[in-house]
């Protein structure tokens, strides 16, 4: 087997003490190279025209949205890890809207923020402990009441599948909701598959939005 590919990251935060907190967190990583930092957006869109082969932006919530779109929008390619906060709940749905495809918090150590670079950069979405079901809570209370009833259109799902998606909401992986509901993992994986088709979604961010409307979340 070949050399598991470098995953380039540009760090983004206005603070330079947390810039520099987090290249240090992440040079340890084998398959981590920080290509370069940026106190905002601005600089982060300049860096990406100046770099060839980033993967990954890691910046703070805080960072303006118009940021997330702008890079989502003209480098497909390059995947917005969203760092937050337990105080800034508001704007993960709008982050989330504008094309971040993961999200840690800001305690996460070196380990967590390894497998969200690797989630992000094979093109998964990925949340880390906390945020998914901080995440679903937005989301329910901006869809309102009146929404918990599964619309008659839709395949009714089983107790065990709306089970599952309560405990992907809460962010747990397929490998914790396996050992949550003793079961296995291919058979968690079937449930996934067929409640996805139920319920008309492709990923985990529309199923944690589904979960969230529906009064599946935990």
């Amino acid at each position: 087997m070949g050399e598991p590919r470098t995953i380039r990251v540009i760090v983004v935060d206005d603070r330079q003490p947390v810039r520099e907190s987090l290249v240090a967190l992440m040079t340890p990583l084998e398959d981590v190279e920080v290509a370069g930092s940026a106190a905002d957006g601005a600089q982060a869109l300049e860096l990406l025209r100046r770099l060839d082969g980033v993967d990954v932006v890691l910046m703070d919530l805080n960072a303006a949205l118009e940021a997330i779109r702008r890079i989502t929008g003209d480098h497909p390619d390059v995947a917005v890890v969203v760092l937050t906060t337990g105080a800034d709940d508001e704007p993960l749905a709008g982050a989330l809207a504008a094309g971040a495809r993961g999200f840690l918090t800001k305690d996460a150590g070196r380990g967590e923020i390894g497998v969200a670079l690797r989630a992000v950069a094979a093109g998964q979405l990925t949340f880390g402990a906390g945020v998914s079901s901080r995440l679903a809570s937005v989301l329910a209370a901006a869809a309102g009441p009146g929404v918990k009833a599964l619309p008659r259109k839709e395949g009714r799902l089983t107790a065990r599948e709306a089970e599952v998606l309560g405990l992907i909401a809460a962010g747990l992986s397929n490998g914790e909701i396996a050992a949550e509901l003793f079961i296995g993992e291919a058979t968690v994986k079937t449930h996934i598959n067929n409640a996805f088709a139920k319920i008309g979604v492709r990923n985990r961010v529309q199923a944690i939005r589904y979960a969230a409307g529906h009064g599946l979340t935990p």
